[in-house]
């Protein structure tokens, strides 16, 4: 037996011990203006004959593209999955509270869906661990696994702090829904994949006999699981309602608000888990019925907003697409074809200005605004069968790799850090350096709890997005051209196998940054830096522009200035939006805390700190936050790169 598969193996023992696409249902639904290319799935009569892309890849790496053997996965990487899941668990996640205790709200739903969609790609595995021992014993371990992440994803619905979150800013809201429809899906595929029966559903239990016995009765048994799909169908559908609020269209011309205790600012994070969540609704959301305890959300006239409970409901589908439109055109990317984080309306506090318009961009590039739209992208895809979805999908991952120096055409990075002198740090890129993804608060350990959160959400989002293409199912009435879908679906295959890599590189320096403990740290390009001499870098010489990039609110506070906080002019709140005085979500200090901490003192701080051994010691060192990062990683390594 191969090392990896017994490595995996007793892996599994020892931790055990201790998607389709649907139709659009309501035709009344308008998405005429996305579907400027012929569709590959249609409800129809074929109208047009569609043409997929001959490949999503850009046409030097396209015609640099080598064909690879099939392999048989690589369970080593899996191994270094589950390591990670087990270390963020027993040394982070508190059983007797249903959570983890130094998260923080949002970042606490963030760490209950990397649970969720990692034990959904350890049932995806499971049949390709196999045993030497008996088969029953076997499954027993595999089962355990399964049963001890989830019943752990159970504990957190009730430790999570859900009337806090529904009195936060928008954002905080959209990573519940986007959280527990992923426990969904997580509890459909493992069914799905274990616990499906030909048997018929409804049992007499007098006619055991004539069922052959017993074991039919034990064999009909729907996975456990269900039992508690109501209960989180009912929560994402609750925070999607209380979340579309913030869809405003008095300003800007559309887009979500951000956060109802500032002025308006309409960032991309917001309306990307807008876009995210809304389509994740219309395609997984089983439907709910359920009244209480929650009252439903209210628009801004105090009005009670329609709280639908049927599954793929069109109003889902609909806000999806008019979320994107409205990003697309909202010129939130940069000249690297990065999305920035936001923009405010200039002169909006002014007496006599009347200008509604989105024109002050904060230039601040974030990973995590590069990742979520990617969940939302897959999809449109899925609900449509528009292949521009996937094309403009590609074309951000591409244009994210780059931004970290790496070269797809060449697969290796645009630098070579061998030629770099002793304590001189690789070329900043926009996005990283070296080839390995950073944050721009990373390499001067100056992340907050918000910062430490970032990586780990692309790279989950990016597996949501590179997962292979499955035609509609039978049952959903959707038309497929077969011949456009089967093109889509190899060159789809194609570019996500690309990234490999790139995912190798980041995910082997990232190992390299974990201690003795297997916590991850939040710098991974210093896993690259083993022969570093001198002070580790602060922001004044860590190669970043912080100044010309714009306000990084996430890591540093909101100003307390006229563009964030001034109170509007306006009284009528029909005519100008009004800020909610209500406190803001308090981080939680770790080690060294660097949270509202003057820049002064923060710089001070970074001095004294420069020349500590371990570089990911700096700052809140290894958090909660900092081992999701970690995780999210090793899993799109695992599924992109070695997943059958």
């Amino acid at each position: 037996m191969a090392p990896s598969v017994v490595r995996l193996i007793l892996l599994v023992a020892a931790l055990a011990l201790g998607v389709s696409a649907r139709r659009i249902s309501d035709p009344s639904t308008d998405i005429s203006w996305l579907i400027q290319e012929c569709p590959i799935f249609f409800t129809t009569s074929k109208r047009c004959d569609p043409i997929a892309p001959k490949s999503f890849l850009p046409a030097n790496v396209a015609s640099a593209e080598k064909d690879e053997q099939s392999h048989p996965p690589d369970l080593n990487v899996l191994a270094d999955v589950l390591d990670a899941m087990h270390t963020m668990q027993t040394e982070y996640f508190a059983p007797w509270l249903g959570t983890w205790p130094d998260s923080i709200d949002w970042t606490s739903a963030v760490m209950g869906t990397h649970i969720s969609g990692t034990v959904r790609s350890l049932s995806e595995a499971l049949i390709h661990i196999s045993s030497d021992r008996e088969s029953a014993v076997g499954w027993k371990f595999k089962s355990n696994l399964v049963d001890k992440y989830f019943t752990q994803v159970t504990a957190y619905y009730f430790g999570q702090d859900a009337f806090a979150i529904r009195n936060q800013a928008y954002d905080d809201i959209l990573w519940v829904v986007l959280g527990w429809i992923e426990t969904i899906q997580l509890v459909n595929m493992h069914n799905d994949l274990h616990f499906k029966s030909d048997i018929p559903d409804k049992i007499n239990t007098s006619n055991l006999d004539s069922l052959q016995g017993i074991s039919d009765f034990f064999s009909n048994q729907p996975y456990h699981g269900n039992l508690w799909v109501p209960a989180f169908a009912h929560r994402a559908r609750v925070f999607w309602d209380l979340a579309s609020s913030g869809w405003d269209t008095k300003l800007c011309g559309g887009g979500m608000v951000w956060n109802p205790r500032l002025l308006p600012y309409k960032n991309a994070i917001t309306n990307e888990l807008y876009i995210a969540a809304s389509i994740s609704m219309y395609l997984y959301f089983p439907g709910d019925t359920n009244q209480s305890p929650f009252f439903g959300a209210r628009d801004f006239d105090g009005s009670v907003l329609k709280a639908p409970g049927e599954p793929k409901d069109a109003r889902y589908l609909k806000a999806a697409v008019e979320g994107y439109k409205w990003l697309v055109s909202s010129n939130m990317t940069d000249k690297q074809g990065l999305y920035t984080d936001g923009f405010h309306i200039s002169g909006y506090t002014d007496a006599g200005n009347n200008n509604t318009r989105c024109d002050q961009r904060n230039d601040v590039v974030l990973s995590y605004n590069q990742g979520v739209l990617l969940t939302g992208l897959r999809g449109l895809w899925e609900a449509t069968g528009a292949s521009s979805f996937l094309s403009d999908g590609h074309k951000l991952i591409q244009n994210v790799i780059r931004a970290s120096g790496y070269d797809l055409a060449s697969d290796t990075t645009l630098d070579d850090i061998s030629s770099l002198h002793p304590g001189q740090l690789p070329r900043w890129h926009g996005l990283g350096r070296a080839g390995i993804m950073e944050d721009p608060c990373d390499a001067s350990g100056t992340c907050n709890q918000d910062g430490q959160t970032f990586k780990g959400i692309f790279f989950h989002h990016l597996t949501a997005f590179c997962a292979p293409l499955a035609a509609p199912a039978p049952e959903s009435d959707t038309n497929v051209a077969m011949r456009a879908f089967a093109a889509a679906k190899e060159s789809h295959g194609r570019a996500c196998s690309s990234y490999s890599a790139w995912l190798k590189h980041n995910a082997n320096a990232a190992l390299r940054t974990r201690d003795e403990d297997g916590k991850f740290g939040q710098w991974w390009t210093a896993g690259l830096l083993g022969h570093w001499t001198g002070p580790w870098p602060t922001m004044a010489d860590d190669g970043i522009p912080h100044a010309a990039n714009g306000v990084d609110y996430r890591n540093y506070g909101v100003p307390n200035d006229t563009t964030w906080r001034a109170p509007p002019p306006r009284k009528d709140s029909s005519q100008a939006y009004r800020p909610i005085e209500m406190p803001d979500q308090v981080q939680k200090p770790l080690g060294r805390p660097v949270e509202d901490a003057p820049m002064g003192e923060l710089k001070k701080r970074q001095a004294q700190e420069s020349n500590v051994k371990d570089p990911n010691t700096r700052g809140r060192g290894r958090t909660v936050e900092t081992q999701s990062g970690g995780l999210g990683l090793l899993r799109a390594y695992w599924k992109i790169a070695h997943a059958p």
